[in-house]
């Protein structure tokens, strides 16, 4: 007989999702860090790319690790590493304590990452993993919202040393809740038969449909970090905006890619993922050649809601169909499909080399071929 889904366990676990939201503070927090202690713009730039790094390095091992102790304990870890990071910036100003912290929120979000999604299948039951892992994504998404917020609010409210660091100690003190509920709840996980090397990891790649998914979830990230990094570029060279206005194009994107994920996870109750992702596939598609052609302003902003809305559901339907593909091994392969946020570098690596020869719509032409990626992956999604 199937188990029921446990409903108090699965809010602790959106309390974990809003935990692994943390990680997004490092965007404002690099521009506030830049300018209390003088970096460059070289020099601030690293913080924000040590995350994707710790994914390439942490991700499978992470999911070998799952294995060892399970997942509830690899969360468990996860959260703790990341409550030290949140810490670590209370204690001084030096630019390697904060890279230090820095490193340790990618690590900790990397091990979250790997093992919080799997977590949840283990208590999901029936057809609704892609669901909920998509309104985890929303419940994600509002750390994240907030993050930029509370430090507006530390640095006008609070002088002296704290002020915009009060985001620490506030999201540190979630965190700390966000153990102790684990902590506490029980979660009966499914046995494992036996542990994995990197070898046998790495070897699951081999099985078509699990390379695919993993490829779509590097288009994924790669449209994601692009659209916010070219949409304001966009909006400069063809609107004549200054950088000040055409930043709202990455907050419109956040809006509507925020919407997608609350709608998201109700509309995949009900309608089949395949049907789903083909709708939000369409969407990006038609966001590429606005923005690759498009000269009005209304054509622009709607090209930046439809990528926002339709990229806002393709990780999950991606992770949960590999996930689904091979049962028995859930932990590698979350370890391998988080391992692909690492798109996250591989595309504005080639997106600023494709700007460099052609101008933004260089870059456009990189996103829609993850976007065409994404296309004929929809084919083999599975209903």
């Amino acid at each position: 007989m199937e188990k029921k889904t446990s409903f108090g366990a699965l809010a602790v676990c959106m309390l974990c999702f809003f935990t692994m939201g943390f990680v997004d503070l490092v965007g404002i927090a690099s521009n506030y860090v830049k300018a209390d202690i003088g970096l460059t713009d070289a020099q601030a730039n690293i913080m924000p790319s040590l995350v994707f790094f710790w994914f390439l390095i942490f991700s499978v091992p992470t999911g070998m690790l799952m294995n060892k102790i399970g997942r509830k304990k690899t969360v468990l870890l996860s959260i703790i590493v990341t409550a030290v990071a949140l810490l670590l910036p209370l204690c001084g100003e030096s630019y390697p304590l904060i890279l230090c912290a820095f490193s340790l929120l990618g690590i900790g979000n990397a091990l979250m990452q790997t093992s919080l999604n799997p977590l949840v299948s283990t208590i999901v039951r029936g057809g609704n993993l892609s669901s909920t892992l998509t309104f985890g994504q929303f419940v994600k998404a509002i750390a994240s919202f907030c993050a930029p917020l509370i430090a507006a609010w530390g640095a006008t409210h609070f002088a002296g040393e704290i002020g915009w660091k009060i985001l620490f100690p506030i999201y540190g003190c979630i965190a700390v809740i966000a153990v102790l509920a684990l902590g506490f709840t029980s979660i009966e996980e499914e046995p494992v038969a036996k542990g994995s090397g990197f070898i046998e990891c790495f070897r699951l790649l081999g099985q078509p449909f699990i390379l695919l998914c993993f490829l779509g979830i590097m288009c994924h990230v790669g449209i994601d970090v692009g659209t916010n990094t070219t949409a304001p570029k966009i909006l400069m060279e063809r609107l004549g905006m200054d950088l000040a206005a055409a930043g709202f194009a990455t907050s419109l994107y956040f809006i509507f890619r925020t919407i997608g994920c609350l709608s998201g996870s109700a509309i995949l109750r009900y309608v089949q993922e395949k049907v789903f992702f083909a709708i939000s596939v369409a969407m990006i598609v038609a966001a590429m050649i606005l923005l690759g052609v498009g000269e009005a302003k209304w054509a622009l902003y709607t090209g930046i809601a439809l990528v926002g809305f339709g990229n806002s559901n393709v990780f999950s339907i991606c992770f949960a169909q590999a996930l689904n593909h091979d049962p028995e091994h859930k932990n590698e392969i979350s370890g391998l499909m988080i391992m692909g946020l690492f798109g996250g570098t591989v595309f504005p690596l080639c997106m600023g080399y494709m700007s460099d020869l052609m101008g933004v719509v260089g870059a456009v032409l990189v996103m829609a071929v993850g976007a065409l990626y994404l296309a004929g992956f929809t084919l083999k999604i599975k209903k």
